[in-house]
Formats: structure tokens, sequence, C-alpha cells
């Protein structure tokens, strides 16, 4: 039975994986080319009754009522069961234009019950630079929800205390990007791999004439690229498309010791 198996093993082994061709958009990205987060600080409304009220709660509905002009009597402590403070989340995709639209994330801070039935105030969001790129603001949809009893009992299912805002935030900066400057265009490989990057820069050189593409690691590929922006889109649109061969990967033999069994798997079909 043994021998059964050894053989059987080696036969596998003796049948490798196949080199697959691959698309470079199918396995690589362009350096520079990504999405980029925003994040901002802002106050919910309208709630019913499932508000908060905390120091910077206070403090944050206060400031807003002076933007509007209006003075808070001093020593008056209104009653903040209807806001909420909030940390608002957005991803923005690269070669976002202003006035263009994204989704955002409303997440409470405090102690809200529940940000169901509120409407997100006027709430700007930064990038990693400090500077304003998106604006949101409309009324959230929570899928989460939480009921009380009379007994003390609780239910709460999903999160009640996380919304979203389908298109809430309006693009109104526009993030530079690297892809419009220098003499050449970088590809980044998803799995990093020698063979894979050589692979790469050999079937670019085969399409568009030597020396035009170089690996410089196990990761990123150079390809010399012209500076004319629109003929840059359509270089890149016809080099991505380029098909080469990706490196093999390396096969796992998988032994299960209850049942006796040994598997040979290709990571790379």
């Amino acid at each position: 039975m043994m021998k059964k198996i050894t053989f059987l093993l080696l036969g596998l082994c003796f049948a490798a994986a196949s080199v697959q061709a691959a698309r470079i958009k199918d396995v690589a990205e362009v350096a520079g080319v990504r999405s980029n987060q925003l994040v901002g600080y802002g106050l919910v409304t309208g709630l019913p009754g499932t508000g908060e009220k905390t120091p910077f709660t206070e403090q944050s509905f206060r400031s807003m009522l002076e933007r509007f002009g209006i003075q808070m009597p001093i020593g008056f402590k209104p009653k903040f069961k209807n806001v909420a403070a909030v940390i608002v989340t957005a991803e923005l995709p690269a070669f976002s234009k202003p006035g263009q639209r994204v989704d955002v994330t409303v997440s409470s801070i405090g102690a809200a019950k529940s940000l169901r039935g509120g409407t997100l105030m006027q709430t700007f969001l930064q990038g990693l630079d400090g500077e304003v790129y998106a604006v949101a603001q409309g009324n959230l949809v929570v899928s989460g929800f939480s009921a009380e009893g009379l007994d003390g009992s609780k239910i709460v299912g999903n999160n009640p205390v996380v919304g979203m805002i389908s298109s809430g935030a309006t693009v109104e900066r526009e993030v530079p990007s690297p892809f419009s400057r220098g003499d050449y265009i970088t590809f980044n490989l998803l799995q990093s791999d020698f063979t894979t990057a050589q692979n790469m820069a050999n079937a670019i050189n085969d399409f568009l004439g030597p020396q035009m593409a170089s690996p410089l690691d196990s990761t990123s590929v150079r390809v010399r690229a012209p500076r004319d922006l629109s003929q840059r889109v359509a270089f890149l649109s016809a080099v991505e498309n380029v098909e080469f061969d990706t490196a093999d990967s390396g096969a796992k033999i998988i032994v299960n010791s209850r049942t006796g069994t040994i598997v040979l798997v290709n990571t790379s079909s």
C-alpha cells in the first residue's frame, strides 16, 4: 500500500503545474493609482431620543450654532437626546473629480444608543495632509436596531450606531496623482516574484521594443511612457492588456493522517 502511495505521489510531482498566461492588469497595479482615505468629525441630529449628552457633544453643538450666529444663553444646559457626535469616513477613488459623489460611513463615538432616523450635518472630510477633499451631509441608513423592555431586557441586532449615506459626500478637491508626472510608469505585482517580474518586463519589451521595461525588484517593473497625458492613457491601455507567462507557484503536499490521503495541490492553477 505504501509503495502505491509513493508512486502516486511521485507521479503527481512530475506532473507539475503548467505555466499560466495572464494579462498585466490581472496581476499588477499602476503605482500611485489608488484610493485615498478621508475622515471627518460631525454631528447627527434628529434622533428620536437615542442621542447622548457628553462634553464634546455639547461643545460641538454650541460651535455649530455660533456658525449660524446663534448665541446660547450663559448657564443654559440643553438636553441632547436627539444629537450624537460621530466620525465620518469615506474612500476617495483615484482620479475623482470635483462634483462627483462618494459613499460615507457614519459611526458614533459617544454614548448614543442608535443613529436610526438621524441626519448628518455638513461635515468636512480631510485627507492625510489635512486638506478638505469632500463634504458630507444627508440622511442615514442604519441596518441595526435595538430595543429595551420595561423589565430591563434588551435586544440588539447588527450595529445600530453605525450607518451609511449612499453618495453622501461631494468631492471638492482632486487628489494630486503621480500618474501624469515623469518619464516612467511603474507596475507593482500583487504577489511578489522575481520570475514573474522578469517575464513581465520581457513581454513588454517584446511588445514595445527593447529596453522599454526593466524589473526593479521582485515587485516592481518600470516602463518608459510618453509624457503627454492623452498619449499616456492610450499607452497604458495597450500595455496593461499584454499577456505573459506568470511564474509557477510552489506545489503543496497535504497529508491527512486520519484517512491516509495524500494530495498534491497546485496553487498556480
